[in-house]
């Protein structure tokens, strides 16, 4: 007894200054600012296509993704940048927002607008930025890539831009010159070395290129690429058609766990916000112009991509092999397409029409490479301790399988309708839920749609593309048959917790200062506040009352939670303190 009472001492000793701010206001967490690798070895950054967001209008328009970036253990953007003056705009905008939210940035030069015809201007602007209290360093010199950009005289731009830069450029392996201080690679998907989606003759994997990349630059770091997808589907409604979809749906699980085993330097992330060809990781609602490609993003969050790779990311900084010990929850992260890859939508398709023009990049109708694709439900379990995973694809039978400790990956068939998760352990449902998003069996808006759908338990309530965001969403479909706006509903998304039973006022205690000793004040500070009554329930104790579940009698019970009072409930069940249902 005196040994639960100390150790309860201690734990509200260390919990005090949390408590303390509980009530009085947010904690400030101090930032450590990256400025070398003598602080952070191992740094991970998010490719940030700057072209699209030209309509910002000023750095607090950066803040959103910046401050979602870093809570996501995201290093710094690479700024991918044109030549035009929307973009070089927006790149002091950037660097100012990146060094009010502690965040780093750095500027990626697109070579296909870039060249030696204008390195004078990138000298200059490498230059411009250097001392920015946003711009990363690496070795105390400003880090610098590009997209392609092979026989870019690097040296030239080095010398010219008086400071000297840490120039890691995406060039091809043979391209590699001794001016660059590493390399970064674009081939973060399986391809037939166009690049194109593989193909019968040739199937170029991911660890194909890191190994290439790797002995070409002889012991210089490598930048290993790091993407969930790609898919995309422009028609001639814009100038830059191309039609393609790369396989190896299981990409995102696979590639990390190649990249733990690469014992390189560093991870770009392919891409933050590269809608257009589906590879992207931030939120939706992150600010951007619409130039068709809301037609295959609508409705089709990749949030739950970014959620799992957490635990890698921490195991991968760490420079460990093993992401068991970095998963601090269960979790199930899911993703499949919306709709069966038969489906026929010549009649009312925006790439059914021949290009003008000699263009590799495009194909009429489906996109090339939709034939490797499987009609498959993509399931990603990250446990604490081993459990079944249950998957039911509409009214098909539920398919279970037995996961364990760690990481694991499973995929079945799916069938048009609503896809439901759950894991359970020991008898007891752990996690359980249905997906907002259901499969048809009909064109999706009357094209072909083979972009993914992300979602994952704990659920959350995923980010819609804003209004702006649909502008051109009709562009090259001769009939739309669906509105221009977001059709997910939050509340179709329940999630069932069952917690262990607090059965003593220690046990309650205990846990209770635990929880203020390492949660997040403001889920606790939304438990307190919420306006739901406190019930006195002896001995002093108090307990936030919800209405009783029925049918359930007694306490605890389990929890439905919408999603929009997920951290509330997870908070308080924590610590045993609600019952009932929301």
């Amino acid at each position: 007894m005196i040994g639960t009472i100390m150790n309860n001492l201690w734990r509200l000793a260390v919990a005090l200054p949390l408590l303390l701010a509980f009530f009085d206001g947010a904690i400030a967490v101090p930032h450590k600012a990256v400025e070398s690798r003598d602080i952070i070895d191992r740094l991970i950054f998010a490719h940030f296509m700057v072209g699209i967001v030209e309509e910002r209008g000023s750095a607090s328009d950066w803040d959103a993704d910046m401050q979602a970036a870093k809570a996501a253990s995201i290093d710094a953007f690479a700024l991918n940048i044109g030549t035009e003056q929307g973009s070089l705009t927006q790149l002091g905008y950037a660097y100012q927002s990146a060094a009010n939210n502690g965040m780093k940035v750095f500027i990626s030069f697109d070579c296909s607008y870039w060249s030696n015809d204008n390195a004078a201007q990138m000298s200059s602007t490498i230059q411009q930025y250097a001392g920015s209290g946003g711009q990363l360093l690496v070795d105390n010199r400003p880090f610098v890539s590009t997209f392609v950009g092979d026989g870019l005289d690097i040296g030239t731009i080095k010398a010219n831009s008086g400071v000297n830069p840490f120039f890691m450029p995406n060039f091809a392996p043979e391209s590699m010159t001794d001016d660059c201080d590493g390399l970064f690679s674009w081939r973060a998907w399986p391809n037939n070395g166009n690049p194109s989606p593989p193909d019968s003759q040739t199937n170029i994997t991911t660890s194909d290129g890191d190994e290439a990349y790797v002995a070409a630059l002889n012991g210089k770091p490598y930048m290993a690429p790091v993407s969930p997808w790609f898919s995309t589907h422009y028609g001639q409604e814009v100038s830059y058609a191309k039609n393609w979809v790369f396989g190896n749906e299981l990409l995102w699980y696979n590639r990390w766990n190649e990249v733990l085993n690469l014992q390189q330097q560093y991870i770009e992330l392919v891409t933050w916000n590269d809608y257009g060809e589906s590879h992207y990781l931030g939120p939706l609602n992150s600010a951007h112009h619409d130039d068709g490609a809301s037609k295959w993003v609508n409705d089709m969050p990749h949030d739950a991509f970014l959620t799992m790779a957490k635990p890698y990311m921490a195991a991968w900084k760490a420079n460990s092999l093993d992401v068991a010990p970095f998963i601090k929850s269960d979790s199930l992260t899911y993703w499949y397409r919306s709709s069966v890859k038969g489906v026929e939508c010549a009649a009312t398709d925006n790439c059914e029409k021949p290009s003008p023009t000699t263009n590799d990049d495009y194909f009429v109708g489906k996109p090339n490479g939709w034939d490797l694709l499987n009609d498959n439900i993509f399931v990603v379990a990250l446990l604490t301790e081993a459990g079944t995973v249950t998957v039911t694809s509409a009214d098909n039978e539920p398919v279970s399988f037995q996961a364990q400790q760690g990481q694991n990956a499973f995929e079945i068939p799916f069938k048009a309708g609503t896809q439901k998760f759950e894991l359970t352990r020991n008898g007891n449902t752990v996690l359980s839920g249905t997906s907002l998003k259901s499969i048809d069996t009909v064109c999706t808006c009357g094209f072909y749609n083979f972009n993914a759908y992300a979602g994952s338990l704990p659920a959350s309530t995923p980010a819609s593309l804003r209004s702006d965001a649909y502008d051109n969403f009709a562009a090259g479909l001769p009939s739309p048959t669906c509105k221009a706006q977001p059709s997910l509903s939050a509340s179709d998304a329940l999630t069932i917790w069952r917690k262990r039973n607090f059965s003593s006022l220690s046990d309650h205690i205990s846990n209770l200062l635990s929880l203020i000793a390492i949660w997040n004040v403001t889920i606790l500070r939304r438990l307190v506040l919420d306006p739901v009554m406190w019930e006195p329930h002896g001995r002093g104790q108090s307990r936030h009352h919800l209405p009783q579940s029925p049918g359930t009698p007694g306490w605890p019970c389990s929890v439905f939670v919408d999603t929009r009072m997920l951290g509330v409930v997870v908070a308080a069940k924590q610590v045993g303190l609600v019952h009932g249902s929301v």
